[in-house]
Formats: C-alpha cells, sequence, structure tokens
C-alpha cells in the first residue's frame, strides 16, 4: 500500500436522471434518494482512496433548501479531503441541471465519513492524503476541526479535548 496519495486520485463524478420513482407527490427528487446517491459517490472516492472496503461512519447536516425536479440531470461530485488512520471525510456536492431550460445550480453540499476495513470487518490503515490546490488545502485543513467537533456532537470527545475547537469554543 503506498503511503501518500494526492487528494485528486479519490475525485469521482456520478451523473443521475430524476425520474418518476425518483420522486415525491410534488414531482422533486426525494431526500432519501439523493442520500442514497451522496452515501455511494462519497464511498466510491473513499475506496479509491483507501484501496479497500468502506463502510459509512457518519454523515454531515444535509439541507433541502433546494428541491431537484423530475427530469433534472443530477452530478455528484466527491473527493477525500483528509485521511486519518482508519477513517477519512469525504466532501459531496450536488449540482442539478434542467437541460432543456439551460440551468444549472449548486443544490447541495455535505461532509460524509468513512472507514477502511479489511477482510474480518476491522479499521485497517489507510495513506495519508496529500492536497495541492487551494481549495483541497482548505478542506484538509478544516477536517480536523471537522472531526473534533463530529466526536464532541457524538459524546466521543471531551470539549476540552478538541484542541482544534478550542478558538472556535473559547475554551483556552
Amino acid at each position: 500500500m503506498s503511503t501518500k496519495k494526492f487528494a485528486r486520485e479519490s475525485a469521482v463524478i456520478m451523473t443521475e436522471m430524476v425520474l418518476p420513482n425518483d420522486t415525491n407527490t410534488l414531482n422533486n427528487l426525494m431526500g432519501g434518494k439523493l442520500m442514497h446517491w451522496m452515501d455511494v459517490v462519497a464511498a466510491i472516492a473513499a475506496q479509491k482512496h483507501s484501496n479497500s472496503i468502506v463502510v459509512t461512519a457518519s454523515a454531515d447536516n444535509i439541507s433541502f433548501q433546494q428541491p431537484i425536479a423530475l427530469g433534472n440531470v443530477v452530478t455528484l461530485k466527491a473527493q477525500v479531503t483528509r485521511a486519518f488512520n482508519s477513517s477519512m471525510e469525504v466532501f459531496i456536492e450536488v449540482t442539478a441541471e434542467d437541460i432543456p431550460a439551460n440551468k444549472k445550480v449548486m443544490t447541495h453540499r455535505a461532509f460524509f465519513t468513512f472507514v477502511a476495513v479489511n477482510e474480518n470487518n476491522k479499521p485497517s490503515r489507510i495513506p495519508e492524503l496529500v492536497p495541492e490546490t487551494p481549495e483541497e488545502i482548505e478542506n484538509f485543513e478544516g477536517a480536523l476541526r471537522r472531526r473534533q467537533l463530529r466526536l464532541v456532537l457524538a459524546k466521543r470527545m471531551k470539549p476540552e479535548d478538541a484542541v482544534e475547537l478550542k478558538s472556535i469554543f473559547n475554551l483556552d
């Protein structure tokens, strides 16, 4: 296993069309279907980085403020933002496009966390992630704060131990 991989090596683009079976009674994409697609594209990115089977550990807040209509083409982009020991954070961005109207809008963004597992379903070590672009570096640097916030909210870390969050919460 390589000890380092570039963030770009995990990039995935997935495209889906919203069909009648994917919609609610308002002819908009059902939220659960969108979350499924987000989980799939993010899992593929995590697998590309880790070269391993991965399981979803968490999904950050997903707000449904922008509906995606029947017939829209949905593009989901995912990329690993940071790798820890066996877990990795993946950023997903979703856009919806009404091709006949020539309109495209960014509808959703979220961070998911995955854990790489071995054949015994035990966490396995993954390569370090190397960011290159300014956006990759910004996401990489913010990932530790987001990770600590997730752990504090899940009561798996004491707030006073979340060193990266201390400045945000004035815990110094």
